[in-house]
């Protein structure tokens, strides 16, 4: 039997972000706004062979900065470092308190939970493969797996590659807050931080949590994410204009730019929040997830599963089509995913469709992966608290057969009440989440 939902309502009260544009919420709005990039030349590692030579890289930033003991944490993976700094702002801004033995915001750690879209971290990369390369045998063509393990064993570090577990980031955030309730993580790519919204926000409605620190953290800009979505075909090649290269909805599109970040929301019981007399930036009221069930690259072709997620959205949120006033879409770049949730939202809301601005980010700050879709519900607050929506940079050559109001290089100014934040992931994930300006009722 299900289990029953609460009344309750779930509002947010805090966020943080540390992401290509900026370390801080109102840094990477502003950049937004102004419609900036942060796409560059790679220069984590030697990039200059492949296919792409650029990507969205987080830079200058140190985790060190946003905790009082960074000894604990520092093992940590890329992913898990911009994890640290997105949790810590969104902590203060709704008032949680970080690193105390004995905290005194009132909070019951037993019911203050974690929910992250999280990725797997990447290897040591230079130490992993130089341990293959000194235990391969040419004379056999095979590895030498005695000497490999006298390599490995002597080299790799154990903490380094635990790293790689994708509930590190969780690990570090619950050391950070003391929170001992509900603690997830989930792994559907593209769609994961929006999946962690979504069921943390579930999980306040059932009664299960007061709080839940919900969001996402990646980074894949490493040799074997970019030579896998490389060999995809999923990536432009645009390396004579990397600030340019990510083209959501424009004829030209070629592919999507590999990004890296994290993206943090302080998810509350109204009830909670009201007692804390925390402040609320905007209402969670609808949740939709579905899978294509077609292929595990490839959406399918009529947008099914993208369809029943933004339909179970509308139904959870209780409102209409015509009540959606911003779209903050997946909008990757990619030939098949604009073309496809275009024609997804044209199913949903028919005649609307083309009422509706339909913006993507990702033309500023590039994919994101497993952190996209937290950062893009920020953004989505943001559009709400300002009457402000960010544009789809670089739409200068509009595809003919893509038809809907993208909001081309420049914000708008405009009344925002409720914005639709959608998420789609490879193998077929779809995430829908939908907030509103809150009231009181």
């Amino acid at each position: 039997m299900a289990e029953k939902e609460t009344t309750e309502r779930v509002v947010i009260t805090g966020m943080g972000i540390v992401c290509p544009l900026g370390h801080d919420v109102e840094t990477v709005w502003q950049a937004m706004v102004a419609g900036k990039s942060g796409v560059a030349k790679t220069t984590i590692f030697d990039a200059s062979t492949f296919p792409t030579t650029f990507s969205a890289e987080v830079k200058d930033y140190d985790f060190a900065k946003y905790t009082k003991n960074p000894q604990l944490h520092k093992h940590s993976n890329r992913g898990s470092g911009f994890a640290i700094g997105a949790a810590v702002q969104a902590c203060k801004q709704a008032g949680i308190d970080i690193e105390t033995g004995e905290p005194t915001d009132g909070i019951d750690r037993s019911r203050l939970g974690i929910y992250l879209g999280a990725g797997e971290g990447s290897v040591d990369n230079d130490v992993f493969f130089g341990a293959i390369v000194e235990a391969w045998d040419t004379d056999k063509s095979e590895m030498d797996w005695g000497r490999w393990t006298e390599v490995a064993l002597s080299r790799m570090s154990p903490m380094r590659e635990l790293e790689q577990e994708p509930n590190m980031p969780a690990a570090h955030i619950a050391m950070l807050t003391g929170a001992r309730g509900p603690t997830r993580s989930c792994l559907t790519a593209c769609a994961a931080s929006t999946q962690a919204v979504g069921e943390a926000m579930m999980i306040i409605r059932r009664g299960k949590a007061d709080i839940m620190i919900a969001g996402g953290a990646h980074s894949m800009i490493h040799p074997l994410g970019l030579t896998g979505f490389n060999r995809l075909t999923a990536l432009s090649t645009r390396n004579d204009s990397p600030e340019t290269a990510s083209r959501p909805f424009s004829a030209g599109r070629d592919g999507f730019i590999l990004g890296e970040g994290a993206a943090m929301l302080i998810l509350e019981s109204l009830g909670s929040a009201k007692k804390r007399g925390a402040e609320i930036l905007a209402e969670l009221i609808g949740y939709g997830s579905s899978s294509d069930a077609f292929r595990v690259t490839d959406m399918h072709e009529q947008g099914r599963g993208a369809i029943q997620a933004i339909t179970a959205a509308l139904a959870d949120a209780g409102i209409s089509e015509r009540q959606v006033d911003y779209i903050n879409t997946h909008g990757t770049s990619t030939t098949e995913n604009d073309s496809i949730e275009t024609r997804a939202i044209k199913a949903v809301f028919k005649e609307e469709a083309k009422n509706i601005p339909a913006s993507s980010v990702k033309s500023m700050f590039g994919h994101l992966i497993g952190a996209a879709g937290a950062a893009e519900l920020i953004t989505c607050v943001l559009a709400i608290r300002d009457n402000i929506v960010p544009p789809t940079m670089n739409l200068n050559d509009p595809d003919p057969e893509l038809d809907l109001d993208y909001v081309p290089n420049e914000p708008r100014k405009m009344q925002v009440d409720v914005a639709m934040n959608e998420s789609f992931g490879f193998g077929g994930q779809n995430n829908v989440v939908i907030i509103k300006r809150y009231e009181e009722k």
